[in-house]
């Protein structure tokens, strides 16, 4: 295939398959002006090829909507793919290792910076020490995050950055959690010169493009990321070619909003922390944890969820929450139907306020989600990750309580609104695998068809952000598409017994491939943002 980069220029693709409800055999598409024009079967295509400037051949490929990862932290995700990537380390001894190569192989890094550690994975289960770290960082600051970057291992180099740490919240002589993590990760990542870090976001965005990613929601906030980041990477994103970049800016209440709006968000919201992570015991839960003696940790309460929800209602801004435990869920729930009451329940459910997670749900909050209108924007790598009988879900909540995690099948049953995304570094991007993660959910109740699951990661990020028209290849939706080598497509739906297939488009219904676990995945060979090339694998 050719390469063509100008929006404006009118291109027909022929040859292939299309995946487009408005025609479930079409086998070409047209693009004009950075829109789909037309899609169609392969005689009527004939008649477009004299009037446009280039016919690209796709030589049987699979077209499809560019993927939108709905949770990503672009930077970080960049700085594990430049920085130290420890989540293939098997153990202890093999982490530290690791540390003392990439120590000796950046000796001009102010900070060294990695990413990835799992302990649930290592024999003995245990962190490294803050010795061991001084140790295999030669003295130098070091900031390690745990995989589910809800808790950190430092060095001292880098604790003696940040004065009054040890009075913190959450410091222990082991892996940081609350202030005190948020305190080391703001020194750490404030060590990163700028050009470290454009360098990292260009890398991060490039490794999304070769994904098939066109669209990423970056979830920054003054507790995650700095203004100057979040600035720099909404800069980057429009002056250069790459996948668009939609910024949530996680700050709570009016001066949070004035300056998301300020900054250029569309919403004060994103990782706005009404609790933590269940890796790191800071979830907040309605009964205690079962390899714990404590039911985790609330940051924020149904009042001042409530508040802000009318703040943003009324700003004209969406507003959106980190919640994963069921007692934190509980929380964004009463506090949006309080804010509804106020405001009233129709400007509430235009909004399309967010829950990122939202992993512990019941019948009760699915059904609160659907009735307020809440988008649940959830990552179904986590379940395959964590999930199982003998997942971190399960050593952490029992196997009863890890059941019912991730319920995407309920969501989807009562109407909630589905927005898939990796959470990136914390998963990798990977949008086939999460798709895949969600139509063979570890708890068999949870799947999904395939076909939903692939919406839910097309369409359901553009309706994530208001926008209704996106995400599906039909005539005056915005170019953004892929192109994919694969195998012959299928329509695949969840069963309890045994998934079941057909190549027959049943009722009209387009294929998509066979996501079976232990097969291949599609391999990307091209993505396109706005009709404008923005990867290209090469040697295709």
């Amino acid at each position: 295939m050719s390469e063509s980069t100008a929006p404006s220029d009118t291109v027909l693709l022929r040859g292939g398959e299309v995946h487009s409800p408005a025609d479930p055999f079409a086998t070409a598409m047209v693009v004009e002006r950075g829109q789909v024009a037309w899609v169609g079967s392969e005689g009527a295509a004939d008649a477009f090829s004299a009037g446009v400037d280039e016919v690209v051949d796709l030589e049987g490929a699979l077209v499809t909507p560019a993927f939108t990862d709905a949770h990503v932290h672009t930077t970080s995700t960049g700085l594990a793919l430049t920085g130290l990537d420890l989540s293939g380390a098997p153990s202890l001894e093999a982490a530290l290792a690791l540390v003392r190569d990439f120590a000796a192989a950046r000796p001009d890094d102010r900070v060294l910076l990695g990413h990835g550690w799992d302990t649930a994975r290592w024999p003995g289960g245990r962190p490294p020490t803050r010795a061991e770290l001084d140790e295999a960082a030669d003295g130098r600051p070091l900031y390690l995050s745990r995989i589910d970057v809800h808790s950190a291992v430092v060095s001292t180099a880098l604790l003696d950055l940040v004065p009054g740490i040890t009075g913190r919240a959450g410091y222990l002589d082991g892996p940081l959690t609350r202030d005190a993590h948020h305190a080391v990760r703001g020194a750490a990542l404030g060590a990163v010169s700028p050009a470290q870090r454009t360098e990292a976001q260009r890398a991060a965005l490039a490794h999304a493009a070769s994904l098939g990613i066109g669209s990423v929601h970056e979830c920054a906030g003054p507790e995650i990321s700095s203004e100057d980041d979040f600035t720099g990477l909404l800069r980057l994103a429009a002056e250069e070619t790459g996948p668009r970049v939609v910024g949530y800016w996680a700050e709570w209440g009016e001066e949070g909003i004035d300056r998301a709006r300020a900054l250029g968000a569309v919403g004060a919201a994103g990782d706005l922390f009404v609790d933590g992570a269940l890796g790191s015991h800071t979830a907040c839960l309605h009964q205690p944890y079962s390899d714990a003696g404590h039911t985790g940790t609330a940051y924020l309460d149904d009042d001042a969820v409530a508040a802000h929800v009318i703040a943003c209602t009324e700003a004209g801004l969406q507003a959106g929450f980190h919640a994963i435990g069921d007692a934190a869920v509980t929380s964004v729930v009463e506090g949006v139907r309080a804010a509804a009451e106020k405001v009233g329940l129709a400007r509430v459910r235009a909004a399309r306020h967010r829950v990122e997670h939202a992993e512990m749900l019941t019948p009760e909050t699915i059904a609160a989600f659907a009735e307020l209108g809440l988008t649940a924007s959830v990552q179904p790598a986590f379940d395959a990750l964590w999930g199982g009988a003998d997942g971190m879900y399960a050593q952490r909540l029992g196997a009863e309580r890890a059941r019912t995690l991730n319920p995407f099948a309920a969501l989807l049953r009562a109407g909630v609104p589905l927005a898939f995304g990796s959470d990136s570094p914390v998963t990798p991007l990977d949008p086939w695998g999460t798709v895949r993660a969600a139509a063979f959910h570890r708890t068999p109740e949870h799947r999904v068809s395939v076909r939903a699951a692939f919406t839910a990661h097309t369409r359901g990020g553009w309706r994530a952000i208001g926008r209704d028209d996106a995400g599906v290849l039909v005539p005056g939706a915005p170019a953004d598409y892929a192109v994919w080598r694969t195998e012959e497509l299928v329509v695949q739906a969840p069963d309890d017994r045994v998934a079941r297939w057909s190549t027959d488009p049943r009722s009209g219904t387009p294929g998509l491939p066979d996501l079976t676990p232990g097969g291949d995945l599609p391999v990307c060979l091209r993505t396109v943002v706005g009709g404008r090339t923005v990867f290209v694998r090469p040697n295709e």
